[in-house]
């Protein structure tokens, strides 16, 4: 049976348009699903962003994804013709990270004297009250990330009643001016009306939480790209992050994961394993400059944390690549992310399409 034969099933599948968004490079690749089976990546490219002389890095960006849009169009769209038996994609889903994105975890708490049911409808309402708190940011999602009901964390809290609920909810979002210029720029390749944006950090941050299930306890330090974040889970939940911004003084790597460190234990205690997010020759000094940290002090236990540095490898059991294209691990991340917004029904990943 040939690879085409092996799509055309009457099982729900499609077809989706990755595009990662970097200051430093751009990235696209043509996924398809299949409901009841892992994600198949088909095409892969990763471009550079040239900066030219006193350019600002934002036209350089998209002037790269110019090329990018092109070249999966015109190399990649073929492949998934031949693969699928369509070369047309159903969505194109587009990652943006800092200094483009946002993101927060906010915390909000609902109590009344007489017992009401959780329900989805009761989130919806919650989340729509939220509205949008950052300024020349748009919305691009909120997720559900944690639920607290009488003052105890419930895994699955629907139908149930209570007197007193908080929720914990996960937002990206994205600077307002690029949105609109990246869609410009797809709508102008793809024709597409459905174009949906998600900060870079908040997807790695939940999508690693899939692929290490079983470590309830972690700090996420995301170095793909020069604006290196930390996030905190706990128990299983998300319940800190902190981003570097443009305002940040520029200094040593790791004198800037010190500080963020220093700032997330003034509120909780901090794990021992540490996941590091970074490309594949930037972990091992990395890893390096994190040995030489002075963060004994942060850690309550005398052992040292212990840092795993991801790479491609740790996601190819749960997303296949039929390319052979060297693994793009923040590609991956984002299939595998795209596979749970598609057919996991457990999770909550409501996203918000750009107006094309």
């Amino acid at each position: 049976m040939s690879l085409a034969d092996f799509f055309r099933t009457n099982k729900k599948s499609e077809s989706v348009v990755l595009i990662d968004i970097g200051t430093k490079s751009v990235a696209g690749a043509y996924v398809h699903y299949e409901e009841g089976k892992i994600p198949v990546v088909l095409y892969t490219r990763r471009l550079p962003v040239e900066v030219r002389e006193n350019e600002p890095k934002d036209r350089a960006m998209l002037r790269a994804l110019q090329i990018l849009s092109a070249t999966l169009v015109r190399e990649g769209a073929p492949v998934l013709l031949r693969t699928t038996g369509s070369g047309s994609a159903h969505e194109i889903f587009v990652s943006l990270d800092a200094p483009w994105q946002k993101t927060l975890v906010r915390t909000e708490i609902f109590e009344q004297e007489a017992p009401f049911v959780f329900t989805k409808n009761f989130v919806a309402t919650i989340l729509g009250k939220m509205g949008n708190t950052v300024p020349n940011m748009v919305l691009a999602a909120q997720s559900t990330i944690g639920t607290t009901l009488n003052g105890y964390t419930t895994r699955n809290p629907y139908g149930k009643r209570a007197t007193q609920a908080s929720i914990s909810v996960l937002t990206s979002y994205i600077d307002e001016h690029i949105a609109k210029s990246v869609l410009s720029v797809l709508t102008n390749t793809y024709h597409h009306r459905r174009i949906v944006p998600i900060a870079g950090s908040s997807l790695r941050y939940q999508t690693i939480q899939k692929v290490f299930p079983h470590e309830r306890d972690a700090l996420i330090i995301d170095a793909t790209n020069p604006f290196t974040s930390i996030a905190l889970i706990r128990k299983g939940l998300l319940v800190s992050v902190i981003e570097m911004s443009e305002s940040d003084p520029v200094d040593s790597w790791a004198h800037i994961v010190e500080k963020q460190l220093a700032e997330i234990s003034k509120n909780y205690p901090l794990p021992r394993t540490v996941f590091l997010l970074a490309r594949e020759s930037d972990i091992p000094p990395l890893k390096e400059a994190f040995g030489t940290m002075n963060i004994d002090g942060l850690w309550f236990s005398d052992n040292p944390p212990s840092m795993v540095g991801v790479i491609a490898s740790h996601i190819t059991s749960l997303v296949r690549q039929a390319t052979t294209t060297p693994p793009d691990l923040q590609l991956l991340l984002m299939a595998l992310f795209r596979q749970a917004v598609a057919f996991d029904k457990k999770d909550s990943h409501p996203l918000t399409a750009l107006d094309a």
